[in-house]
């Protein structure tokens, strides 16, 4: 089984994903705009060969080097888990004539208000929402939609250039910062807690499924240095309470005709308990989801991925025996890291239930917020209780303290 494998080094968890495909018995043959010899160590031991195609955003001479370049190697499957790439994929595929999602399902995946047009006419709910190119056309639709709204890049991914305006004076600068995108998605804000529906599909129909919750939601932590992102998968995702968000997704991936592979889907509880479909894309989760899920069910998800790819079997059978947090600290100031507090009393509380810590060290420059999840440090605990794994995860969250000057 030969795998062409777009972007096997970023982001970072793409290099277990190309783990999972060396270790079920693929030949993986590397695509990325870096040369070989910038790869981290941990991909280049998996692959085969590798192709540097340095302008990947140029999509039409990215697929022509491509395509050519899997003619010759006789690939068997397009892979890829990068939201970027995702239709570059299916082009790849349907111009080899190989299995796998087509162009016209991936833009549904990719493209915003088709996604949610294609959902809705499935009689699912989602938000009202609307294209729009100009500032004329986005006070209109707001006015038509009704205040708060969310702008959004038509195909962005999680949430960057992502904006709440709360009146047209709001939405006037909004606009002023997503300007470089030539259109912009316009929707309803949904007021609500906000989920995850993760699944591993063969065929359209999940072998694998998983549900989490964000606190807070996403855009609040994007837009707050000072809250501490955390985020936390549930052992069972077939409780009473969640069903009707399973219920949901699944009628969402039918609804886009999903093929074989990973999803990421986050859905909405409005308080009057009514459902409401987010968004969804043809990928893996970021923001140590996968590794959550793995420390939830003890199995290796990048390794059944593959599997599931390649030879489109799933043979883990999900334990389900944890629920698992994790949390993402940022420092006090700014500049370089100069204090850690908390790591011990924080170590000596969660024993073995503290699965993963990993800190920046004293010394290091502090990481951009705005730009990664993963924050100054993070941590993944877990416990087979929910209220105890929620303590937990709190206690950790107000007893570490970082700073930086």
């Amino acid at each position: 089984m030969k795998v062409l494998f777009i972007s096997p080094h970023y982001p970072e968890e793409m290099q277990d994903f190309t783990r999972g495909l060396a270790e079920v018995g693929a030949q993986v043959y590397g695509v990325g705009d870096m040369p070989r010899g910038s790869l981290p160590a941990k991909v280049q031991r998996h692959l085969r060969d590798y192709l540097q195609v340095p302008g990947l955003f140029q999509e039409d001479d990215a697929l022509r080097r491509i395509v050519a370049a899997a003619r010759q190697l006789q690939v068997d499957r397009i892979e890829c888990l990068w939201e970027p790439c995702i239709v570059l994929a299916a082009r790849v595929r349907e111009a080899l004539g190989l299995p796998g999602m087509r162009p016209d399902v991936a833009i549904g995946f990719r493209d915003k208000p088709i996604m949610k047009e294609r959902v809705a006419a499935a009689g699912l709910r989602v938000p009202h929402f609307a294209r729009v190119r100009t500032a004329a056309e986005a006070l209109a639709a707001a006015e038509a939609i009704g205040y708060p709204v969310i702008v959004k890049p038509i195909a962005g991914a999680g949430t960057a250039d992502t904006y709440r305006a709360d009146d047209p004076a709001e939405l006037r600068g909004v606009l002023g910062a997503v300007g470089h995108h030539a259109e912009v998605n316009l929707e309803e804000f949904i007021e609500g807690e906000e989920f995850t529906y993760d699944t591993v599909c063969i065929d359209g129909t999940p072998v694998f499924e998983s549900v989490a919750q964000y606190h807070p939601k996403p855009l609040e932590g994007r837009n707050n240095e000072w809250i501490t992102p955390a985020q936390i998968v549930f052992r069972d995702p077939y409780q009473p309470a969640l069903r009707d968000g399973i219920e949901l997704g699944r009628g969402v991936l039918k609804a886009l005709g999903m093929d074989t592979g990973f999803t990421h889907m986050e859905w909405y509880r409005k308080p009057d308990g009514e459902v409401v479909f987010g968004e969804i894309g043809a990928r893996s989760p970021g923001g140590k989801l996968v590794d959550q899920m793995n420390f939830a069910n003890d199995f290796d998800l990048y390794r059944e991925w593959a599997r599931t790819v390649c030879w489109r079997s799933f043979d883990a059978r999900p334990h389900r025996r944890y629920h698992v947090a994790a949390l993402f600290k940022r420092a006090e100031g700014q500049g370089r890291i100069r204090r850690i507090e908390g790591l011990d009393e924080i170590r000596q509380r969660l024993g073995d239930s503290l699965v993963v810590s990993d800190i920046l060290p004293i010394g290091h420059a502090r990481r951009d917020w705005k730009q990664t999840l993963l924050s100054d440090g993070f941590m993944i605990l877990r416990h087979p209780e929910y209220r105890e794994c929620m303590a937990r995860m709190n206690f950790a969250i107000n007893h570490l303290r970082i700073w930086a000057s």
